[in-house]
């Protein structure tokens, strides 16, 4: 697995962002299981009608609970967390066009004018989606401004089902590691990146990036199968453009 440098110290709270200004700075419920064991004969169910009553009436309470707290707790977690979000995220769009992407890229990370970066929505709404996403705002961001270490913890925090962005959050972990020298762990991201979901975008791309790695660090074979794999399944692809030229790199390589 791979190793690497943890980063510093705990982001600011938007309270210490605001008192920063100020000063003139720039800057689950957890369910227990309940086993009652084998089944139960009539008779002990008649003698034990209070004690059933009163299991039944608990869990009726413990599911009101996690819906009370969905609905009252959670969801407006939700939307607050999207709307501190919003300055941040519009930050890290604008400096996806913009030639002064590293200080567009802090800001949204760090926030500004007391607003929340995407490192205070990662922490403080850790539990919601918003939080969630955070952490691959904030990983994309470091990996633009080329902190791979940062930029490998928070797309590793990131989790998503998402066709398009899970894979990308894995390929973007492998794009810091072939930054870093660590082309095995980089490999590694690449192949589940290629795996994770199947489309006509990251698919080809992921497998195109495993083979080229693959061929550096032995893997020749495997590199060839992925090779072959883009001229057959994505033909359309950019990546299928030059695929015989690495085809018979692979091929030389394995021979």
């Amino acid at each position: 697995m791979a190793t690497y440098k943890k980063r510093g110290g705990k982001p600011k709270t938007k309270a210490e962002k605001q008192q920063s200004i100020e000063d003139g700075s720039t800057t689950a419920e957890v369910f227990n299981t309940l086993d009652e064991g084998a089944s139960k004969t009539e008779q002990w169910v008649v003698a034990n009608q209070k004690y059933i009553f009163a299991i039944v009436g608990l869990a009726a309470v413990l599911v009101l609970g996690f819906l009370g707290y969905d609905k009252y707790i959670q969801e407006p977690n939700e939307r607050l967390a999207m709307n501190d979000m919003y300055s941040a995220q519009k930050y890290f769009n604008d400096a996806v066009n913009n030639s002064a992407q590293d200080s567009l890229f802090t800001l949204s990370l760090n926030g500004a004018e007391g607003k929340y970066g995407m490192l205070d929505i990662a922490e403080t709404y850790s539990g919601t989606k918003a939080g969630n996403l955070a952490n691959y705002y904030a990983g994309m961001a470091y990996l633009n401004m080329k902190d791979y270490v940062n930029a490998i913890e928070y797309l590793n925090a990131f989790e998503s089902s998402d066709d398009v962005l899970g894979p990308i959050a894995k390929g973007g972990i492998g794009d810091a590691f072939v930054q870093l020298e660590q082309l095995e762990d980089a490999y590694d991201y690449y192949v589940q990146a290629a795996k994770d979901k199947t489309n006509n975008y990251t698919t080809p791309m992921y497998l195109y990036k495993a083979g080229v790695i693959g061929l550096k660090i032995g893997k020749n074979a495997k590199a060839l199968d992925y090779f072959k794999t883009i001229k057959s399944d994505f033909p359309e692809s950019t990546e299928a453009k030059d695929i015989d030229v690495f085809i018979g790199k692979a091929q030389a390589a394995r021979n």
